[in-house]
């Protein structure tokens, strides 16, 4: 009986192996319908982070070599936590808004400064303020061999009051 019981363990085991090497990242959930079939394998990178502080950067710059002289004002959300997932390095989010671009750059983590930089429209800054002051906020970051990057801000389920 006892020899059995340990079959049917390592049978078990051994069926399970294939789901283990490959789990679904941490917080699919999340993620929109995949219409277009770009997330059909599994990310080659993941970043998740767990928001539990930010700051905002309004700045001021202007380009003196350049005539006539553009004066510019950035406006940035620096974003910091604590990684979530085995094997995250990030450690910290800047989040820009763009109010002039007809387009938005990609996503963009840099392995070496352990930073990603997201580009948000300047319409949504009202949206990422509210869920910063009211909820905890994750920030994920996805890239496949395909060349698809996925990345976000989001709560985790709250329910309504």
């Amino acid at each position: 009986m006892n020899l059995l019981i340990r079959c049917c363990a390592a049978l078990l085991l051994t069926l399970s192996l294939p789901l283990a090497a490959a789990p679904a990242p941490m917080h699919a959930q999340f993620l929109p319908p995949d219409d277009l079939a770009l997330r059909d394998a599994q990310p080659e990178q993941q970043q998740l982070l767990q928001v539990t502080e930010y700051s905002v950067v309004v700045g001021s710059q202007r380009q003196s070599s350049q005539q006539p002289i553009p004066v510019t004002s950035p406006l940035l959300i620096r974003l910091k936590g604590k990684s979530l997932n085995k094997g995250a390095t990030i450690s910290q989010v800047l989040v820009n808004f763009d109010g002039e671009s007809k387009s938005l750059k990609k996503p963009l983590y840099d392995d070496k400064s352990k930073t990603l930089t997201l580009y948000y429209p300047q319409a949504q800054y009202r949206v990422i303020m509210d869920l910063l002051r009211n909820d905890t906020v994750y920030c994920q970051f996805l890239s496949y061999a395909n060349g698809h990057i996925w990345a976000d801000l989001h709560t985790g389920a709250v329910r309504p009051r």
